[in-house]
């Protein structure tokens, strides 16, 4: 009779179980997601633009004092006084306040602009790519109109003949935005447009408007959103400039821009209180400007 003898196999480490298993494949946003989270630089400015949307927001709640309640006998007034934290205006305003209150109207003229041109100008592109022949060429030939014209300079342009005010401000800088999203849309679109899926779904019979949203929208919608976020920091410094030159918000509203220029004779007085508002500008912008490159770097692939 043969005894059959069981011999202790040795275990199996978790890692060598199932190693002929191929790894699980990410997709493209689980791709983008992960080189993000692992982009610290890019999470940094993120946290910082986080930040300030954040105190722009609780503004009421974060501010110590009335923006609007002056003081001719606290005209500009150094750091900590008084209770004032950053000081004093050049109308006895707290500083602190009026930044804080400031921050929501320069957000709001830069991110508002940008929302409305990528919605406009990313479907006119996107129409004008995929569609091609008369239709394109009627729609990109009414955007190089526009470009023919610095942005700064018809910002300004269609400003002044509106009237200040932050609606028309925005209005204004929504249509100066409008022609390089649509260009930025037409490019994408019309590299997609002809390759095989959507032929197939071309050549199946679907409609307009389903290969759009189902084949187009998707393949397109990394590169417009990358190039508009790089804009939110453009369309805050020139509302900032609009509101420098008058164009803008109005006083007594407090803006970013606008107390740039209302500080700008107490330059030699208190530098430091006349520089606060610019100082906000250029940190707001970089930030802004330095996210765009990351998620630019994170949503190409080939990098």
């Amino acid at each position: 009779m043969i005894h059959h003898v069981a011999v202790d196999s040795p275990a199996l480490h978790p890692l060598d179980v199932r190693l002929d298993a191929p790894p699980k494949a990410r997709s493209y946003w689980q791709t983008v997601g992960y080189r993000l989270r692992h982009d610290y630089l890019t999470l940094c400015f993120g946290g910082v633009v986080l930040l300030i949307i954040l105190s722009a927001i609780c503004a009421p709640l974060l501010a110590p004092a009335d923006p609007y309640q002056t003081s001719i006998i606290s005209r500009l007034k150094p750091f900590g006084y008084k209770g004032h934290l950053l000081g004093t205006d050049e109308l006895g305003r707290d500083m602190l306040s009026r930044l804080l209150y400031g921050g929501r109207v320069s957000l709001t003229m830069g991110m508002v602009p940008v929302m409305l041109a990528t919605l406009i100008g990313g479907m006119l592109g996107i129409v004008a790519g995929y569609a091609g022949r008369h239709l394109n060429m009627a729609i990109m030939r009414i955007m190089d109109v526009f470009y023919a014209f610095p942005s700064i300079l018809l910002a300004v342009a269609i400003s002044g003949t509106m009237g200040g005010g932050l609606r028309n401000g925005m209005l204004a800088l929504t249509l100066v935005f409008i022609p390089p999203l649509c260009r930025v849309a037409e490019t994408a679109t019309t590299q997609v447009s002809h390759l095989d899926f959507v032929e197939a779904a071309r050549a199946s019979g679907a409609g307009l408007c389903s290969i759009i949203r189902h084949h187009i929208l998707g393949n397109v919608l990394g590169p417009i959103f990358v190039y508009a976020s790089s804009l939110v920091s453009v369309s805050i410094l020139i509302a900032s400039g609009l509101s420098f030159l008058g164009l803008g918000v109005e006083p007594p509203q407090p803006d970013w821009g606008l107390m740039l220029n209302t500080l700008r004779q107490a330059i030699y007085i208190a530098p430091p209180l006349a520089a606060l508002p610019g100082v906000l500008i250029f940190i707001t912008s970089i930030c802004f400007n330095l996210l765009s490159d990351g998620l630019r770097a994170a949503m190409d692939v080939r990098l």
